[in-house]
Formats: structure tokens, C-alpha cells, sequence
């Protein structure tokens, strides 16, 4: 049979276009126009991948008239190509959508996942899923996917950004011992994971380092006016980071350089022990503690609801404590505790709004600054923020990258922060 009268031209070649084919291009203009890449990447395999459950009954039964065609293999390609790129022409405009066009034309690498429930729809969905499946013989998919490839070599992060968290744990070495190893792991198992953690730890330091070395002399070179004679001889060495370079240089210097007096976080911290830790009473101590951690905190983000929030929360750790005298029990204790408040307590109910939060409005860096401030002053407390980091990073493990980018961010930044204060990374050189 032939679809219903009322042909418009087609852009390809002398085939017309049925009304039934103008419903479903009307469609993918409208929903294009006022929702997400997911959202409609989602509408997409239900429509044409699944083939079942797709609410819009005229699209529905427009795509089951075209179906009936006896002719509808020969020319199905072409409406499946023109409906991709409705959605290809408009996501390629904005940088932020390009990597839904890989995602995209990778749904027809898939089998169909749902079962037809319809049972009036069976043999429409039946002759869909077949006429989908040869879409990937064909010209126009061939053709989409040497799209991809060029977008891939030019969009590599926005690709990266398709794949879940999890596949980024190799990057975070402090992430290890909590996330790949448990309390029933044998000793092998651990012998291991310590050797490839070290291994990686080995890895992370030695790509910072080179990185740096190559700006420092190439800004060197620049400075001479040397920089086109001898630039050439010079390793390039990439960013080693999934953070921006602007943000990779931003934040080495925060957590390798000075402030304003002159100090660095450790002077900070060691200040501190030698100031407001020595015979004091437990209660001084956390008044004390809350000073030394709000002055990394912008104050105006501070006066919302975060200095109430810090100052309750270090009243209720061990009150019953308070008139003593600190001591090293009591310092673990309470710096370990405020994990459980800035990031978030693996064992109650998983919150970690205060997190977030921090990073939305003070960014990632200076978020990092607060936790190691009290790394700095408690240095036994290091397991207890790794073992927060990893209830987050097993948590959102399943999540794509660009979905968690705050976690991505956070993580990347940590690595340097852990790297220059608790490993071998001296960049000291590159700053004086």
C-alpha cells in the first residue's frame, strides 16, 4: 500500500514527502526547540529504537501508517537521517549539546530494550525494529558516524563526559583504598592495590611536574624573546588534568604559594597548633577552630547560613568533653567529625548538601582549601576525608561525567591539593 496523498518535495532527490513523514519532522522541530539533549536523545530510542510506549498518539500512529508501506525499507533511511539531523543542526550550534550527537547516533548500535506491550502495535513494531536494524548498513549512517569521528577529534572532553564516573577512578590514587579494596580483602589483594596506588600516585606527580616545568620555560623563553628560536627544542608536555589550564594554574598556586602575608597553608596551620592548641580546653579549642576554618570561607557566603551551621555543628561534637583539656584523641575526633559536615557522613543518610553547596559558591578550589586546612592541622585525619570521597565517588559511580562535573572538579583539584602537601610534588621553583 501507499501512504496517504498530500506529497511535499524532498530533499532527497524526486521522493515526496507523505504527510505522515511531515508529522514526525514537525515533531523533532517542536521538541528540539523547547527540551534537553537527554530528554530528547530518551524520546528518540522510545520512538524509533524501542518502537513502543511513545506517548504522542499522532506521532505514533503517523510512524505506524508509513510502516504499512510495503515500500517503507526502501525509503525509511532517509526519514530516520532527516530526523537525526534536526536534532544534529540545532545541538551543533551550541558547544555545550555536541556531545549529544555522539550519544545519539550510538543509539542504533543497540538493541531494543523494551518489551511490546502494545498488543495492537506488535507488527508495526516488529517491521520498525527490522528496518532500524539495517539503518546501519546504510550510506547516510555511514555517513553520521564520520560525523562523530570528527567531532570526537575535536570534542574530546564532550565524549569523555558521555562515560560514567566510575571509569575515572584510576586518576585518584587516594580514592583506592576504600574503593577497590574491603575488610575481607586478603593480604595480596592489599599488597596490590598499595603497589599500583603508589605506582599511579608516581604517575600524577611526574605529569604535574613536567607540566609545569614546560610553562615555566616556555614563559622563560617568551620573556627572552627567545621563544620562536628555541621554543621548538622545548618537550611539550599537555595538561595532564580535566580541569581548564586557567584552573590547573589557579590552583597550584593556591596550594603551593603564598597569600597576601606571605604565609602558605601549612604555615597557616602549623601557626595555629603552636597559637590556639596548646593547654586549652576542649571547648576553646573548637572556638578556636572555628575562626581558623572560617577565615578561608568568603564572608558573605559565610553570614548566609554556613558560620551558624560550622559553630552548631562544633558545639555537638563530645560536649561532654568540653571542659577538658585538648588532647590528640579529641583533635582526631573533631577534625574526622567536620568531614562529616563539609562533605558528607558515610554512615547516616548520605547528605552532602553543605558540599555542593560550598563548591557552587566558593568554587572548587577554595573548597579544597577549607578541607585541607584541616588536613594541615590533623594530618591522621587523611583516611577519614578519603573514605568520604569515595562514599561520594561509589555513590554518583554509575552517573555520566558531565552530569557530576561538580564531583569531577572537586576530585581533580583534591589531586593536586594531596599531591603537592602529602607527596613528592615541589613546584616551589616555578613560583619564586
Amino acid at each position: 500500500m501507499n501512504v496517504q496523498s498530500g506529497y511535499t518535495q524532498s530533499d532527497y532527490g524526486a521522493r515526496l514527502v507523505s504527510p505522515q513523514e511531515q508529522v514526525l519532522y514537525d515533531h523533532w522541530l517542536g521538541c528540539v526547540n523547547s527540551e534537553q539533549p537527554e530528554a530528547l536523545i530518551q524520546r528518540f530510542n522510545q520512538l524509533f529504537i524501542d518502537g513502543t510506549g511513545y506517548e504522542d498518539r499522532e506521532v505514533v500512529s503517523s510512524l505506524d501508517t508509513i510502516l504499512m508501506d510495503r515500500d517503507a525499507d526502501h525509503y525509511f533511511h532517509h526519514i530516520l537521517n532527516r530526523c537525526c539531523h534536526i536534532l544534529i543542526n540545532r545541538w551543533q550550534k551550541n558547544r555545550e549539546y555536541q556531545a549529544a550527537i555522539i550519544e545519539l547516533v550510538s543509539l542504533f548500535e543497540y538493541a531494543p530494550s523494551a518489551a511490546v506491550r502494545e498488543v495492537s502495535r506488535a507488527r508495526s513494531v516488529r517491521r520498525l525494529r527490522e528496518i532500524v536494524a539495517q539503518f546501519g548498513k546504510t550510506e547516510q549512517y555511514l555517513m553520521l558516524k564520520r560525523l562523530v569521528q570528527v567531532m570526537t577529534r575535536e570534542n574530546e572532553l564532550q565524549l569523555r563526559s558521555l562515560q560514567p564516573l566510575g571509569t575515572l577512578i584510576g586518576r585518584y590514587p587516594y580514592l583506592y583504598k576504600h574503593c577497590l579494596l574491603s575488610e575481607e580483602s586478603p593480604q595480596e589483594q592489599k599488597i596490590h592495590v598499595r603497589r599500583i596506588q603508589n605506582q599511579a600516585q608516581t604517575k600524577v606527580e611526574l605529569d604535574l611536574s613536567q607540566y609545569v616545568n614546560y610553562r615555566v620555560r616556555r614563559s622563560r623563553l617568551k620573556r627572552q624573546g627567545l621563544l620562536e628560536q628555541q621554543g621548538q627544542w622545548l618537550r611539550p608536555a599537555t595538561n595532564p588534568t580535566l580541569l581548564s589550564d586557567r584552573e590547573l594554574v589557579d590552583s597550584l598556586q593556591q596550594f603551593s604559594g603564598k597569600d597576601s602575608r606571605g604565609r602558605t597553608y601549612n604555615d597557616l596551620a602549623l601557626r595555629f597548633r603552636s597559637q590556639c592548641c596548646e593547654s586549652v580546653s576542649f571547648k576553646s579549642f573548637k572556638d578556636n577552630l572555628y575562626d581558623y576554618i572560617l577565615s578561608g570561607v568568603d564572608p558573605a557566603y559565610g553570614r548566609q547560613h554556613f558560620n551558624d551551621a560550622l559553630y552548631q555543628h562544633l558545639r555537638d561534637i563530645s560536649p561532654e568533653n568540653d571542659t577538658q583539656r585538648l588532647n590528640d584523641f579529641l583533635m582526631v575526633r573533631t577534625c574526622s567529625n567536620l568531614f562529616n559536615f563539609l562533605v558528607v557522613d558515610p554512615t547516616g543518610a548520605h547528605s552532602h548538601f553543605v558540599f555542593i553547596d560550598l563548591i557552587n559558591n566558593l568554587g572548587a578550589t577554595l573548597t579544597t582549601g577549607l578541607l585541607l586546612r584541616i588536613l594541615l592541622l590533623c594530618r591522621k585525619v587523611k583516611p577519614y576525608l578519603e573514605r568520604r570521597l569515595s562514599t561520594l565517588f561509589s555513590h554518583y559511580e554509575l552517573a555520566k561525567q558531565d552530569s557530576v562535573a561538580w564531583l569531577v572538579k572537586i576530585l581533580e583539584t583534591l589531586n593536586l591539593a594531596l599531591s603537592l602537601n602529602f607527596g613528592h610534588l615541589d613546584i616551589s621553583h616555578a613560583l619564586a
